[in-house]
């Protein structure tokens, strides 16, 4: 590549995986089976569905446009549509909002790659009795101790960051899209390999109707906003991302198909997740559905090891195979938060693209340690929680549809119309048939959308 010459993703396949790396994350694997077990299921998965394409696919066009009509990072992208104006601090909110999701972020990646070593090692089982009261304190004691040690997770996060940082330094060809070609088929298969694994166990079907047959009088507004904002959260909206990713696509890339096929990769590895959990957690008949964020590191190793209990060893090495599978997922996301930044870095500060990296790479361990020593000295934090939950909330709850809402004003309303439908047609080549349709969505469903989020998440609603 030419001095000065703006990289690119060299295929239309790299473009997808990429991009869909970005949004598939522990949001798909971690947190939508979550929501969909205190939701109700199926019909969660209706709502969420309708929510990822009323609201995340022109969210997600919002920053495809952007990105690409500037050729440049998050912050320089908004500031050359905008001008002088103060619409373009966006840009500079979204990358600091992605340095600060990286920097919590990492801490929950280092506790997946302690999951697969103790699930190799046998920590999770070997002090395992049968009994569910007994073998349920154990596993929940192994994570709260781990979690609050001083040392062990600072070193997984490390490893996790070091192994981000060498992906992106090696930049968006040979870096990036070479390593989501790798990646995500890998987590496709291990998807596929572990639910395929949960659906032939016995009672397995309680939780494939859980998952597929609707019970439409568990929908109410709750179950709408929760929808709502796990459409947000999982298609990596409001942090920089898919800005970033979209400066390098070509400029004949078919933005609105490309969103289409990302939401359907994303979409279907959540599904997926579904029922490699659920099955599971219903053959047990034991374990509750809606559990939350409990489910994945104190009550899946469990649930894995009792469901193929008929079986010697397969229960361990579908706990291998499964926090394998969220460390690939969580690698593919904090590779797109990661370039957000180093992007940012290399061309505001005008340095090298490793020497961006090294920045982000070091100010991001930084913010992890704190965050991961926030649970060891519980004094470390503010407003009464630990950093790690405080930066958590922050970006989650606010800073997200905060740039989601800022964006579609921006877009909608400031933005000149014809700039919006050029690379939405890409040029007029193409014919923008739904032109109409997405800009409504922009300046009047999603600014609506996002702000009742908002009001749901304060319990202002």
């Amino acid at each position: 590549m030419k001095q000065g010459e703006r990289a690119v993703f060299a295929s239309k396949l790299g473009i997808i995986l990429a991009t869909a790396g970005s949004a598939v994350g522990l949001g798909n694997v971690w947190r939508f089976p979550s929501m969909t077990g205190q939701n109700g299921g199926a019909s969660f998965i209706l709502i969420y569905i309708a929510c990822v394409l009323l609201l995340g696919l022109p969210c997600m066009l919002n920053e495809f446009i952007i990105g690409r009509r500037a050729q440049a990072n998050a912050a320089r992208a908004y500031e050359r549509l905008a001008g002088g104006t103060p619409w373009r601090f966006i840009g500079y909110f979204g990358v600091f909002t992605g340095f600060l999701i990286a920097g919590y972020y990492v801490v929950v990646s280092g506790w997946c790659l302690q999951y697969v070593y103790a699930s190799v090692s046998g920590d999770l089982t070997g002090n395992l009795t049968g009994d569910l009261a007994g073998d349920s304190k154990i596993i929940s004691n192994y994570f709260d101790t781990f979690k609050a040690d001083p040392l062990k997770p600072i070193l997984w996060l490390v490893l996790f960051f070091a192994l981000s940082h060498y992906i992106i330094s090696r930049g968006v060809e040979k870096g990036i899209e070479r390593a989501s070609k790798i990646m995500m088929p890998l987590l496709f298969v291990l998807l596929v390999v572990i639910a395929v694994a949960a659906c032939t166990l016995p009672g397995a079907g309680k939780g494939i109707q859980f998952l597929f047959d609707p019970d439409f009088s568990k929908i109410g507004g709750s179950v709408m906003l929760d929808a709502l904002g796990q459409a947000f959260y999982s298609l990596s909206v409001g942090m920089g991302c898919l800005c970033t990713y979209a400066s390098y696509f070509k400029r004949d890339t078919h933005l609105t198909k490309s969103a289409l096929q990302i939401i359907s990769i994303d979409s279907l590895i959540a599904i997926l997740a579904g029922l490699m959990i659920f099955p599971a957690v219903f053959s047990t008949e034991v374990i509750d559905p809606g559990d939350g964020d409990g489910l994945v590191f104190k009550t899946l190793p469990y649930v894995f090891n009792k469901a193929f209990a008929a079986v010697p060893l397969v229960g361990n090495i579908i706990g291998v195979l499964f926090f394998a599978l969220l460390s690939v997922a969580a690698l593919t996301s904090l590779i797109s938060l990661h370039e957000v930044c180093t992007a940012f870095f290399h061309e505001e500060l005008n340095i090298s693209r490793r020497r961006g990296a090294l920045v982000v790479t070091i100010i991001g361990i930084i913010i992890g340690i704190f965050c991961s020593l926030s649970f060891y000295k519980t004094e470390i934090g503010l407003f009464g929680m630990s950093l790690f939950d405080l930066f958590n909330f922050v970006t989650g709850q606010i800073f997200l549809p905060l740039g989601g809402l800022l964006t579609c004003l921006f877009l909608g309303w400031y933005v000149p119309k014809r700039i919006v439908r050029e690379e939405f047609t890409n040029q007029g080549t193409l014919r923008g048939r739904f032109f109409a349709l997405y800009l409504f969505c922009v300046r009047y469903i999603c600014p609506l959308a996002i702000a009742l989020i908002f009001l749901h998440q304060f319990n202002l609603l």
